[in-house]
C-alpha cells in the first residue's frame, strides 16, 4: 500500500513531523495500528539498521529516524493496546554504575520498541542492587547492561554478580553492549549475548527470546 510506503521512506528521511502526519491520517483511516506498526514503521527501521550497519547511514541520521519512531510509536500505543497486540516479549535495559551515557542505550531502547518489544528503560548510573529489584518487579525476558567506559565496563560484572547471588539468573538472558564492550568480554563475564550497535542488539534479543523473524 502506497501509504505504508510512504510512511517507510519519510521514517527512513528522519522526517519526523511528516511521519507524525501520516501515522495519525492512517489511524484516523481505520488502518489497524498493528499494520501501520509492521508494514511502516518497522519497514522503515528495517531499511535504516540495514543502511547503518553497511556505513550508508551515520549515527545522527539514525538518530533522527529513531525519533521520528519514538514520536510516531506514541500515537500508536493506546491503539495497539485497545486492539490487544501483544509485544514480542520483555525487555529491562540500563547503563551500569558509574556511566552516565545514554545515546547508545537510546537508540537500542527505540530500535527494540521498533521491533516490537516492550522495553522498561530503567536509565543512568544504575546499581546492581536496582536492576535485581527491577528484574524481580517487571519480570523481563532479557536484560540489557551498556556501559560507554573501560572503567564502568566492569561493573557489569558486577551487576551480573548481584543477579547470581540473588538467584534469580536463571529467570533472565543478559545482552550487554557500549564502546569498549567486546564479545570476550561478554564471555568471560558470564553474559548471554554482545552486540557492538543497536541494529546487531535487535537480531541478538530476536535470537535469544526465540524469535526467528
Amino acid at each position: 500500500m502506497k501509504e505504508l510506503q510512504d510512511l517507510a521512506q519519510l521514517l527512513e528521511q528522519g522526517q519526523s513531523q511528516k511521519v507524525l502526519a501520516l501515522t495519525q491520517q492512517l489511524v484516523d483511516s481505520g488502518m489497524s495500528p498493528q499494520t501501520i506498526l509492521n508494514d511502516g514503521l518497522i519497514a522503515g527501521m528495517a531499511v535504516v539498521g540495514e543502511k547503518m550497519r553497511n556505513g550508508e547511514m551515520y549515527l545522527p541520521e539514525v538518530l533522527q529516524s529513531a525519533g521520528a519512531m519514538k514520536a510516531s510509536l506514541a500515537i500508536l500505543k493506546p491503539h495497539l493496546a485497545r486492539e490487544g497486540a501483544k509485544p514480542r516479549g520483555k525487555i529491562l535495559i540500563g547503563t551500569v554504575k558509574g556511566d552516565m551515557h545514554d545515546i547508545g542505550k537510546n537508540l537500542v531502547c527505540i530500535m527494540l520498541q521498533g521491533a516490537g518489544f516492550e522495553i522498561v528503560d530503567i536509565g543512568l548510573n544504575v546499581e546492581p542492587q536496582k536492576f535485581v529489584t527491577a528484574i524481580t518487579e517487571h519480570t523481563p525476558e532479557i536484560v540489557g547492561l551498556s556501559a560507554m567506559l573501560t572503567t564502568t565496563m566492569l561493573n557489569m560484572k558486577t551487576t551480573i554478580e548481584a543477579i547470581v547471588a540473588a538467584g534469580i539468573r536463571s529467570k533472565v538472558k543478559i545482552i550487554v553492549g557500549g564502546a569498549p564492550v567486546s564479545q570476550k568480554f561478554a564471555d568471560e563475564i558470564g553474559a548471554d549475548g554482545y552486540s557492538r550497535d543497536a541494529v546487531l542488539a535487535v537480531d541478538k534479543v530476536k535470537q535469544l527470546i526465540g524469535h526467528t523473524s
